[in-house]
């Protein structure tokens, strides 16, 4: 395969993945037309856990066995699954799709707050202390807590705490999931059902509410669990392990674009000027503190080992 025709595959994959990334806040809010924040975060759980169980089955692979590595799924689970999921749901209650794509997006300011508040990075360089700062400024642009009050404002609150949830469970990964030899496909598909088991605990707080489901939004809920939760989460795999880290990072830039227009085109969501402007702001931070860090070593995510680096909605 010539260099040309390589690069315009991983492009496509790379824009196919945006897409479905981006598309997941439109199918939470067609799904929260019938379904409670409780009852489409475990849906989607398990519909997208039991895609890739079969995935993982039908290619021969099992699940990991080990006490030790279910222990660190179950809180991977917890921040990159779980707890985000929920909160998108609970947030898009009352914040518009596009609006909870462009909050998702500043994980990497989270991450890199993280970093700096735990002593992993090093020597913080004023180019992304300038997009850390900046990027925040885009998120309060957004949030106006001198506006957004009662159930918008914490709808808001909902959103950035998933973001920043994200940002904490790939600190975890990192340091206890990456490079222990299991496949990939093993790993995302344990860490769905860990996350299905943890949010059919929450059941009691809205999860079993009477449901009058209608065609259309029973069609939203298996699109956002097999294909936006459990696909998504493989194929994350599929392009950092083809690509590496920098076009998988690249989702993150395309991510909003797609929320927004979707919210725009199919929901008719409206965006006022302040709103626009604290989406630019927050993307022309969140890429001042990716283009300023250093390409980190990526190690091939053959079937095993394997890296873990979870979906981000």
């Amino acid at each position: 395969m010539t260099g040309a025709v390589h690069r315009t595959w991983a492009w496509m994959r790379v824009g196919v993945l945006a897409l479905l990334w981006g598309s997941t806040f439109l199918w939470i809010e067609l799904a929260l037309d019938a379904l409670t924040p409780v009852q489409v975060t475990i849906s989607r759980c398990a519909l997208g856990s039991a895609a890739l169980l079969i995935a993982c089955l039908g290619s021969g692979r099992r699940l990991p066995r080990d006490a030790r590595t279910w222990g660190h799924l179950l809180v991977a689970a917890f921040f990159c699954n779980a707890l985000p999921f929920a909160m998108f749901s609970i947030g898009q209650q009352t914040i518009d799709s596009g609006v909870a794509g462009v909050l998702n997006a500043t994980t990497p300011l989270w991450s890199v707050l993280i970093g700096v508040l735990s002593h992993s990075e090093r020597g913080l360089r004023p180019v992304r202390l300038g997009g850390l700062l900046l990027g925040f400024t885009g998120v309060v642009m957004i949030f106006a807590p001198w506006q957004m009050t009662g159930p918008v404002g914490w709808g808001a609150f909902a959103i950035v705490v998933g973001a920043a949830s994200y940002a904490v469970g790939f600190a975890y990964i990192g340091h206890n999931l990456v490079g222990r030899g299991i496949p990939t496909i093993s790993l995302s598909t344990a860490q769905l059902i860990a996350a299905t088991g943890l949010t059919a605990l929450t059941l009691p707080a809205g999860g079993l509410t009477p449901i009058e489901i209608s065609p259309k939004t029973l069609i939203a809920v298996v699109i956002l669990g097999v294909v936006a939760t459990g696909a998504t989460f493989h194929l994350t795999y599929r392009i950092i392990a083809a690509e590496g880290a920098t076009n998988a990072a690249t989702v993150g830039y395309l991510l909003p674009v797609v929320s927004v227009a979707l919210g725009a085109i199919v929901l008719d969501e409206g965006l006022s000027p302040r709103i626009v402007a604290g989406m630019v702001v927050v993307l022309v931070g969140v890429g001042l503190t990716r283009r300023a860090e250093r390409p980190p070593s990526v190690p091939a995510l053959a079937e095993a080992p394997a890296a873990q680096v979870p979906s981000r909605t």
